[in-house]
């Protein structure tokens, strides 16, 4: 059960390993884009080319798709970025519901957790493969696997190497299942007394926009932190106040004292474009202006004039 390219990987290395397939189960079609193109799920084009049996349903209680599911009578159900599931659902294959979730649980529950790790600034994160039971994320842990962040480390950039660690932990962990020898381990076990559990809820995009009145570690989490989706934006304000939105997808920091005001735009108008803040500069490296392609900051000043006059609008600049 999985939609996106993350969830791939996964079903892959199952059938590299023969195991059998009984079904995959995915999101309905969906119109998208400019052009309300109906668009296939990355886990249905690949089971298309597998030749695999694929279901689609609505709603998953529906009563249809429920003895669908029975009739299939598959021993383990293996759970990767999907949608959550009623109990009727999890609890009945015979090995339980297994799921494989973007984080060191129980630390980052729920949607977003690749995100919400990098916009905390975390140092490491990993997989966990745990059994679902009703609170969401909440199951008894079979493995996990960790890989530290770097300092300028994208969400992207994390996502695509847990893609390929999740996979080969959700095959340690079938294989483990099959040979019925496999720990459980009871999330609150890891919880030492006065731990802080993070969480991980979905991102809006209200919470896209820079403040930039925050510190440079907290501005450069953020924007690796939402790259390269949903993206941080930020809105240029001309000498004339047109305002022309922009996204910013790769930064450095820049540690070093100044006293200009927050929010200084600092550019030669041909290879740097910086930002001041509290405790140094954002360099900004990538960006993509609204209805533009992501460029690199010498193409976008080649072709954007743009000088220290022009300002960052921000109604949160104190």
């Amino acid at each position: 059960m999985g939609t996106p390219e993350f969830a791939v990987e996964s079903l892959d290395i199952l059938l590299q390993n023969n195991y059998t397939i009984a079904a995959v189960i995915t999101v309905p079609d969906k119109p998208a884009g400019r052009g309300q193109q109906v668009q296939e799920s990355a886990v249905k084009k690949y089971a298309l080319e597998k030749g695999l049996n694929i279901l689609q349903p609505d709603k998953l209680k529906d009563e249809n798709f429920i003895r669908q599911l029975k009739e299939l009578k598959a021993d383990l159900q293996i759970v990767v970025a999907f949608r959550m599931l009623p109990e009727i659902i999890w609890n009945m294959p015979p090995l339980g519901t297994i799921n494989l979730h973007g984080s060191l649980l129980p630390q980052y529950r729920g949607a977003a957790p690749i995100n919400r790790a990098v916009l905390n600034g975390e140092k490491e994160t990993g997989v966990t493969t745990f059994l679902l039971q009703q609170e969401i994320d909440t199951g008894k842990i079979i493995f996990q696997e960790k890989t530290p962040i770097a300092e300028n480390e994208t969400a992207g950039e994390i996502h695509d190497r847990l893609m390929h660690i999740g996979a080969q932990l959700i095959l340690k962990t079938v294989k483990a299942i099959e040979k019925g020898d496999y720990p459980q381990i009871d999330q609150s076990t890891l919880i030492a007394p006065g731990t802080y559990i993070n969480s991980a809820p979905k991102i809006f995009k209200e919470d896209c926009r820079i403040d930039w009145n925050k510190s440079l570690d907290k501005i450069h989490n953020m924007i690796r932190g939402l790259s390269p989706y949903p993206t941080a934006f930020a809105e240029l304000v001309s000498p004339e106040g047109k305002i022309i939105a922009l996204k910013i997808f790769i930064s450095k920091k820049e540690i070093a004292p100044h006293d200009l005001p927050l929010a200084s735009i600092i550019t030669d108008s041909k290879s740097y474009l910086k930002i001041a803040v509290k405790g140094g500069y954002i360099d900004i490296n990538e960006l993509q202006l609204a209805g533009k392609k992501r460029m690199n900051v010498i193409d976008f000043l080649r072709g954007f004039q743009i000088n220290n006059v022009w300002k960052i609008n921000s109604s949160k600049i104190e």
